[in-house]
């Protein structure tokens, strides 16, 4: 069984509150109602990982760090090192758990440092991160002092990694939601801050995303959103005809002026693209704790300026935006 009540005592005293009429019953038939097949394994290696306390952290690290190895035995620390690789493929990270350095597929420390000093500063703010995965930038947000920071992703084995990580620093006041964003209660404007990294392209309506996260924020708020983009000398928008590096579930890639273009016809304001940049096989690869197919096998033999399948090679765009105060919608 997971434990989420730390989110609902955290729910408590947020402008939140309302959430808590139907989230903890829908919560319980997502995580604890059913539980077989992988989930059962996973919730299985999460009781048998180590009982060890810490009070030693450190969320502004490229490595999320979390306990040190003076807390635990070589015998506990070896106990935990098995739990956590029964729980591979690590895709987001990197950690470091009490001196086991899990080296996750994607380098996301990169992609944090692209976008923190642009960003309004998170202190004291309430802030959503869509699409989360194990909760890496989350982890960030709250080292970067945010009074409550909320995940939402609905892979459960994602949410094994996260309470395999949270188990060791229940105080930190970040919290994961096993939801996609529209399954969650009503969120209207109650976030200062909004995140969707890596989302929009797998969405069918990308207007619809748009919107779901503008609904999300209180007017004037932050959003936060990053997404694959092709070059404006392209096309402006790609439509894949079957896979994006060997994605299924890729729908559109716009170029970033389109982008612009969406987000205005969806109300929002001051909107900047603070960054452009390639994904490149520093940032995205196969290591120990993810020990299938990354972004080399993603891209031509010949060319990894375009994927397998001749589109151009992935490009990442960071935009900023703020949520205008008009209430109507597209």
């Amino acid at each position: 069984m997971i434990d989420f009540q730390s989110l609902y005592e955290a729910l408590k005293s947020s402008s939140l509150k309302p959430w808590l009429k139907t989230l903890p019953r829908h919560i319980e038939q997502r995580v604890n109602v059913n539980v077989n097949g992988n989930f059962k394994n996973w919730l299985e290696t999460l009781e048998q990982l180590p009982e060890i306390e810490t009070r030693h952290y450190n969320l502004n690290h490229k490595e999320i760090t979390i306990g040190d190895i003076t807390d635990c035995s070589n015998i506990q620390q070896a106990q935990l090192k098995s739990g956590l690789q029964q729980l591979h493929p690590w895709r987001k990270g990197p950690y470091s758990l009490f001196d086991i350095h899990i080296d996750s597929e994607w380098r996301s420390d990169l992609k944090w440092n692209r976008l923190a000093p642009h960003i309004t500063p998170l202190v004291g703010r309430q802030v959503l991160d869509v699409g989360c995965g194990n909760g890496y930038h989350c982890w960030r947000m709250a080292g970067a002092d945010a009074q409550l920071v909320i995940g939402t992703d609905p892979s459960l084995l994602f949410l094994a990694q996260f309470h395999a990580l949270k188990r060791y620093a229940p105080q930190v006041p970040v919290h994961l939601v096993p939801f996609k964003m529209e399954d969650l209660p009503d969120a209207t404007a109650q976030f200062d801050s909004v995140f969707s990294m890596g989302v929009l392209y797998h969405r069918r309506s990308p207007i619809d995303h748009l919107l779901e996260l503008r609904q999300a924020l209180r007017p004037g708020g932050e959003l936060i959103l990053e997404t694959l983009v092709v070059p404006s000398s392209y096309a402006n928008l790609l439509v894949p005809r079957d896979r994006y590096a060997k994605m299924r579930n890729v729908w559109f890639i716009p170029d970033t002026q389109q982008l612009e273009t969406w987000l205005q016809r969806c109300h929002f304001e001051n909107i900047r693209v603070i960054d452009v940049s390639p994904t490149t096989i520093e940032e995205q690869r196969t290591t120990s704790w993810m020990q299938f197919e990354s972004l080399p096998d993603f891209l031509a033999t010949n060319n990894i300026q375009t994927t397998i399948e001749g589109y151009p090679a992935p490009l990442r765009a960071i935009v900023i935006a703020n949520r205008n105060g008009l209430r109507k919608s597209c």
